[in-house]
Formats: structure tokens, C-alpha cells, sequence
């Protein structure tokens, strides 16, 4: 699971949909590596271009960073080795949220904004032992996953103060990582075998949506204005494959499988209304992680 200007390398891959009939997607992949870092954990990207995520640094600290175009502003909650941002609104000033790991080693969440500086912690739930962020909207609605004191992980939404659990019916855990302006979230889910499996939750029921053909079961990640999806999908071997799934709330969704270029395992995560990816990958088993922007037409 997932706890999930740069000098630029061109890479090309046409994906299939599922359907025999749909239509070619042609994606355009470009290199998008913090200057400098050891790793680069790419998680969201803005209608304006502007990245989040984490790298790490040579002596292994994880810091969390926002790149805009050639501007690079490194992001450190205090007193820690590691802090990742997660999510960014889609349009408007910079709002982003994020998450740590604290001194007793439990992961817990803040909200930062770049204009003013102001990194305020956000309140666990009730009955919470750590808390790691997903994504957010432009109305500064926020989801991600807590785990509780028995171990068990369920996915939230936290609107203003108010917190909604988010659990799929029948799942074993539960990870809530993108949300739209429209209130939909992608979540993925441990069914009762422990296999992997996406969701869909409209504020009022829970759609379950995998991508076709992954025998060792799929993930939703994050979605954007249009409904469209990125995924996660496992093969045979346990390698990681990435899935667009254009309107995907549609009941004529189709699934566009992709690679980055001569990677081991592709990871596609935030997408936002332009067309664009971004993901990590790797080019060898256990390898360093690296990151890519991803534009289909």
C-alpha cells in the first residue's frame, strides 16, 4: 500500500482501453524529480501546473516540497525527519495539506499555506492513533485514512471540524485519497480475501470500480473535476501498473492502462482538470523512486 523547471526526459507510450472498440490514448511523460533529491514522491498537481509531494534528501530526511515551475519551497513540519504533502486545491491560492511522523512515531496531519506561511495540525478523530492525509478541493475539504487503537485502518472526510468516516461496506480497511469540488472521493479498500479494491462514494453510496484484467486487484487513487480516475494495478508477478479511467463515474467507463517508459512499476497519482498527471516510478526492483508528469490526449 501506498502510506504514498526540472530538466525534462521525453517518453511516449500509446495505452489500450478495455473496450476493443474505444479509441487510443497517446501519453506524453515528462520528468518531474526534485533538483538534487535522492527520491522524489510525487503525490498531486494543480490546474496551474504547480506539483506537491515529498523527496528525500542525501542524508534520508523527507522533506515535503511545492514546486512551482522552476520555484522549488521546501515544506518541514517541526521537530521531524519526515513530512510529505499530500494534497492542493485545484484553482486560487495555494492551499496545501499534508502529514508527519511525530516524536512517539505515529503519523498525524497539518494544513500549510504558502502565502501567509501558517502550518496549523489538524485534530485527530476520536478513537484515532495516527492519521495520514489524501487529497483536497477548493473548498478546503480534506480526506485521507486514520488507524484506530485496535490496528484498523478507515478512510474520512474532514469538512471545517467536522469529521465523516469513510468505510466501505464489507471492507477491511479503508483509504480515502482524492476528493473533487463536487464532493466525489476515490477510495481503495481491503475486501475479505485482503485483495485490493477502488471505490467510488458520492456522498451517499459507495461504487465499487476495478480495472479490468489486474489478478492481483486494483486501487483507485485520485480524481478531478471531470470524474476522471487514475489507478493502480497489480499484475500476475505483483508489479504496479497505471489506469486512467476518463468519467469514470459513467456506466460506459473505460480503462486506459499505461507505463512510464521501461519502468519496473508505474504509480500515477493526482490528476487535475488539464490533462495531466503526475505519478512515480521506478526503473528497478527496489530501486529509488523517481517522478513523472504525464499528459494524455
Amino acid at each position: 500500500m501506498k502510506i504514498r523547471s526540472v530538466l525534462c526526459v521525453l517518453g511516449f507510450a500509446v495505452a489500450l482501453a478495455s473496450a476493443a472498440d474505444a479509441p487510443k490514448l497517446t501519453f506524453k511523460f515528462t520528468n518531474a524529480n526534485v533538483p538534487g533529491a535522492s527520491q522524489t514522491l510525487a503525490s498531486v498537481i494543480n490546474n496551474r501546473g504547480v506539483m506537491v509531494g515529498g523527496y528525500q534528501d542525501k542524508s534520508g530526511v523527507v522533506h515535503g516540497y511545492i514546486l512551482d515551475g522552476k520555484k522549488l519551497t521546501k515544506v518541514d513540519h517541526p521537530n521531524t525527519t519526515y513530512t510529505l504533502l499530500s494534497g492542493i486545491n485545484f484553482n486560487g491560492p495555494i492551499a496545501v495539506v499534508g502529514y508527519y511522523t511525530n516524536s512517539s512515531g505515529a503519523s498525524a496531519g497539518f494544513r500549510y499555506t504558502p502565502k501567509t506561511k501558517r502550518l496549523a495540525n489538524i485534530p485527530n478523530p476520536k478513537g484515532a492513533t495516527s492519521l495520514w492525509t489524501g487529497g483536497m478541493n477548493d473548498w478546503g475539504w480534506i480526506v485521507g485514512w486514520y488507524q484506530d487503537s485496535n490496528g484498523n485502518d478507515h478512510g474520512f472526510l474532514l469538512q471545517g471540524k467536522k469529521y465523516t468516516v469513510l468505510d466501505v461496506p464489507g471492507a477491511l480497511e479503508t483509504y480515502a485519497y482524492g476528493i473533487n469540488n463536487q464532493g466525489d472521493i476515490t477510495l481503495t479498500w481491503a475486501d475479505s480475501k485482503y485483495l485490493y479494491e477502488g471505490a467510488l462514494y458520492n456522498g451517499k453510496t459507495y461504487q465499487v470500480i476495478n480495472v479490468p484484467g489486474a489478478p492481483g486487484g486494483s486501487e483507485a487513487s485520485f480524481i478531478n473535476n471531470q470524474n476522471d480516475v487514475t489507478f493502480w494495478w497489480l499484475d500476475s508477478a505483483g508489479y504496479t501498473h497505471g489506469a486512467l479511467c476518463p468519467k469514470c463515474d459513467s456506466k460506459e467507463r473505460k480503462f486506459y492502462k499505461f507505463d512510464y517508459p521501461k519502468s519496473i512499476a508505474t504509480y500515477p497519482n493526482g490528476i487535475n482538470d488539464k490533462n495531466a498527471i503526475l505519478g512515480e516510478y521506478q526503473d528497478t526492483e527496489n530501486g529509488p523512486t523517481s517522478s513523472f508528469e504525464a499528459t494524455w490526449k
